[in-house]
C-alpha cells in the first residue's frame, strides 16, 4: 500500500521533536538572521518626526506578538527562492497592515486590552488610535508604491477587502444568529484566513513569477489560516485567559464552528432555547457555563478539532508538493504549531 507525502512528512517531524514541544525559535531558525534584520528594519520604517507618534511607534514595537506573519512570509520565499529585499518588504507591508487592523478593531470593539497590554485606544482614546491605524496602513502603501511592489500591492489589498467584507457579514450575522456553516468559512476565509494567504502569496512572489506556485502558497495559506481561526474558536470553551476572554465570542454574540455543529444536532424547540441563551445579558458566567456543556455534549468541540486537523491536512497536502528544505521543515512545524499553540 503506497503511504501518503503527508503521513511520510508528518510522521518524520514526529520522530525528530515532539508536536508539544514545538517553539517559535525552532521554526524561526532557518531564518533568524533575517527576522533579527527584519526587526531593526521595521523599527526604522514606523520612524517619524512627530513626537507624539514616535512615542506611540515605541510602544507598538515594544508589545509586538508572535510575528507569525512575517515568518510566513520569509519561510514562503526561502522555500522557492533565495530571501531578498523585496521579500522584507513584503514581510513589513503585511506587518504595518496586520499591526493596523488590531488597532482599528480595538477601537470598533471597544476594547482596552491586546497581547496582556493596554490597547492604543485605552491609553491614547479613539481618535489618536483610528489616526494611528491610518498612519500604518499609508507607510505600507508608501514603501510598495516608492520600491514599484505593485504586485504585493495588490495582493495585499486583495487582503483588507477579503477582510472588511467577512468583518462586515459577522456583524450582519450577529444580529439574527442565522449562520450556518457555509457561511461560517466564508466569514473566516476572508476575514482571518485571507491575510494569511497574502503572506504566503507575497513571499513566493518575492521570489519567483511562477503564478501557478503563488497561487499554491496562496491556497496553502488559506487552509493555515482557516485551521488557525478554528483553533481560536475553540479557546472561547478553555478554562484559561487566553489573550482574549474565556467565553468572549458567545458573549459577543459570534456563532463559531463548535457552536454551529451543536446546534445542528438538537431539535427545533432546543436550538430555540439555545439560542435564547446566547441572545441573553443576565448571570454571564453561569450562562456560559451552561453553553459550553451543550456544545460539549453535542459533539461541537469534537467536530471542530477534526475539521481543523483536515485543513492542517489540505495544508500539507500542497506544501510538500514542494522540494525539500529547512525553510519547508519549518513551515510544516509552523503548521502544526497554530494547532497546537496554547493561545
Amino acid at each position: 500500500m503506497q503511504v501518503s507525502p503527508f503521513i511520510l512528512s508528518f510522521e518524520k517531524i514526529k520522530r525528530t521533536i515532539p508536536l508539544s514541544n514545538i517553539s517559535l525559535d525552532q521554526i524561526k531558525a532557518p531564518i533568524s538572521k533575517e527576522m533579527d534584520d527584519f526587526e531593526q528594519r521595521f523599527q526604522h520604517s514606523l520612524a517619524t518626526r512627530v513626537a507624539l507618534l514616535n512615542r506611540i511607534m515605541t510602544y507598538i514595537v515594544k508589545r509586538k506578538g508572535k510575528q507569525i506573519r512575517p515568518i510566513l512570509v520569509f519561510l514562503s520565499a526561502g522555500i522557492h527562492g533565495t530571501i531578498s529585499d523585496k521579500t522584507y518588504r513584503g514581510a513589513a507591508l503585511v506587518e504595518l497592515l496586520h499591526t493596523a487592523t488590531l488597532i482599528h478593531d480595538d477601537v470598533v470593539d471597544d476594547s482596552l486590552e491586546r497581547r496582556g497590554f493596554f490597547s492604543l485606544n485605552a491609553l491614547w482614546k479613539n481618535k489618536i488610535a483610528v489616526l494611528v491605524g491610518d498612519y500604518l496602513l499609508s507607510r505600507g502603501l508608501l514603501l510598495s508604491i516608492d520600491n514599484g511592489d505593485f504586485d504585493l500591492l495588490s495582493i495585499s489589498s486583495t487582503a483588507v477587502k477579503s477582510m472588511s467584507e467577512g468583518e462586515l457579514l459577522q456583524l450582519e450575522k450577529s444580529r439574527t444568529l442565522n449562520l450556518q456553516e457555509p457561511e461560517y468559512f466564508d466569514i473566516i476565509r476572508m476575514k482571518t484566513a485571507s491575510l494569511i494567504a497574502s503572506c504566503c502569496a507575497m513571499g513566493a512572489r518575492s521570489v519567483t513569477d511562477d503564478v501557478e506556485v503563488i497561487e499554491k502558497m496562496r491556497l496553502f495559506g488559506e487552509h493555515v489560516g482557516i485551521a488557525f481561526q478554528i483553533k481560536d474558536d475553540l479557546f472561547d470553551f478553555g478554562e484559561e485567559v487566553i489573550g482574549k476572554p474565556v467565553g468572549n465570542d458567545i458573549k459577543e454574540k459570534k456563532l463559531t464552528l463548535p457552536v454551529i455543529y451543536a446546534l445542528n444536532q438538537v431539535d427545533k424547540p432546543e436550538r430555540k432555547k439555545i439560542i435564547s441563551l446566547i441572545k441573553g445579558k443576565d448571570a454571564e458566567r453561569s450562562r456560559f457555563r451552561i453553553l459550553a456543556d451543550f456544545v460539549k455534549d453535542n459533539g461541537g468541540i469534537a467536530y471542530a478539532e477534526r475539521t481543523m486537523m483536515e485543513y492542517q491536512e489540505k495544508a500539507f497536502a500542497i506544501l510538500n508538493e514542494f522540494q525539500p528544505s529547512t525553510y519547508r521543515d519549518s513551515m510544516q512545524k509552523l503548521v502544526i504549531f497554530t494547532t497546537k499553540r496554547e493561545k
